[in-house]
């Protein structure tokens, strides 16, 4: 491979990169509302036309930030940085740390909590594309490590209502410190959290 080729790879590589990042400030910043061929490039700094030639327009960014730009925590995340080790333990010891790790992804993510809050009030193409993404992350991951035959209770509603919960919380945690009593501004009141998520893995599920 020549020099120049080896160049123009690298600065599609830096090119690609620039133009996914600016997708997430724009729209923590700003919304979806806010977001636009023109508004991106002029984020990234680049010719517009890039966007087109490397992801055949704005619906294909979208698709690629939600992919590649961390904007929702991987597998490997949720699973606590070992997927072999998560897969053996057991299922009421699997919900307890995905929960852990859930927390503990969303909260170092606020840009994606900027957007999520973002997608509370406006619907369209672009949100529907992230919420897919999002949506298809959660279900694989379940159908990988979750999902039993032998287990009686509907674990996927059980498994929702924890997910839906945190995402909630931790949003809310964006602009307030008590909900319910209850510190989130502090590592105290979120350990309670994660104890309490704990109770209700118990008394749904038992040890399996």
């Amino acid at each position: 491979m020549t020099k120049n080729k080896h160049v123009q790879i690298r600065n599609k590589h830096i090119t690609r990169k620039r133009l996914i990042s600016a997708v997430g400030s724009l729209l923590a910043r700003e919304g979806f509302n806010g977001l636009g061929v023109n508004a991106v490039a002029r984020e990234a700094n680049v010719d517009k036309v890039l966007i087109y030639r490397y992801f055949g327009g704005l619906s294909g960014l979208i698709s690629a930030y939600g992919k590649e730009g961390d904007f929702w925590p991987s597998a490997l995340e949720l699973a606590g940085g070992d997927l072999q080790t998560f897969a053996r333990c057991s299922l009421s010891e699997k919900l307890s740390r995905l929960g852990h790790n859930f927390i503990k992804a969303l909260k170092k993510r606020p840009v994606t909590c900027e957007i999520m809050i973002w997608e509370m009030t406006e619907r369209n193409e672009l949100t529907i594309e992230l919420e897919t993404i999002r949506e298809n992350s959660m279900i694989e991951f379940y159908q990988m490590f979750l999902l039993t035959r032998d287990n009686e209770q509907d674990l996927q509603t059980v498994v929702t209502l924890i997910g839906a919960a945190i995402s909630y919380l931790v949003l809310r945690s964006r602009n307030i410190d008590l909900y319910g009593g209850l510190d989130l501004s502090s590592d105290a009141g979120w350990q309670r959290l994660e104890k309490a998520i704990e109770v209700i893995i118990q008394g749904t599920i038992g040890n399996d």
